[in-house]
């Protein structure tokens, strides 16, 4: 067996930076490009036809329908904004492409790592971007204390996990890349009504 060795950061050693850039696998990107693609195209166009819908009824002071629109109107806008930033800073790390070196054999962004704590207890995480994590299917971000803790760890190596819950010693058993299933884009079931009545 491997004999691995237990890696402490140094409390002086800084966080990783990213320097701006927004870490993300391809399935990611396109979840982000889809939403935004729905916002602009479909759910926009939707409550503005509420809002001239809306005003067209008379005082907008005492319109709920009106005011309601409006706010949705201004929440979509910030979510296109949030998502275009994010897009353009977008770096994209697709996990199943050819790796060498330590690069193949130690765990960095898209990789998917089997572990287990002190007592035993084994887990699976992939390690993601921050628009990308979802605890249900063990996709964790590259920021987390988790995902610090395992980067840059290889086979029997010992990592420590310093979380707000406590100080913890994993120990890593597999490192492997492989295609990361990202949750993809739902049109909000709520979205189907959106414009109903209107032609009352």
């Amino acid at each position: 067996m491997q004999k691995g060795f237990t890696r402490r950061p140094k409390a002086e050693e800084p966080a990783p930076a990213n320097h701006g850039k927004n870490y993300i696998t391809p399935a990611g990107i396109e979840r982000l490009k889809e939403e935004r693609h729905f916002l602009i195209t479909k759910d926009r166009p939707a409550v503005v036809q509420v809002v001239a819908w809306a005003a067209s009824n008379g005082d907008r002071s005492e319109n709920a329908d009106y005011q309601y629109s409006k706010r949705r109107l201004r929440q979509i806008d910030g979510r296109v904004r949030f998502l275009t930033k994010r897009i353009e800073a977008a770096e994209v790390v697709d996990p199943e492409a050819p790796r060498t070196g330590l690069r193949a054999t130690r765990a960095f962004f898209g990789a998917t790592v089997r572990y287990a704590n002190a007592a035993g207890e084994e887990r699976v995480v992939s390690i993601v971007g921050t628009d990308e994590v979802d605890l249900d299917r063990g996709h964790v971000s590259w920021e987390s204390p988790l995902g610090r803790a395992l980067m840059k760890a290889g086979e029997y190596d010992e990592v420590v996990l310093r979380a707000p819950g406590g100080t913890e010693t994993l120990t890593v058993l597999e490192v492997r890349y492989e295609r990361i299933a990202v949750e993809p884009f739902r049109v909000p079931a709520a979205f189907d009504g959106a414009t109903k009545g209107l032609d009352r």
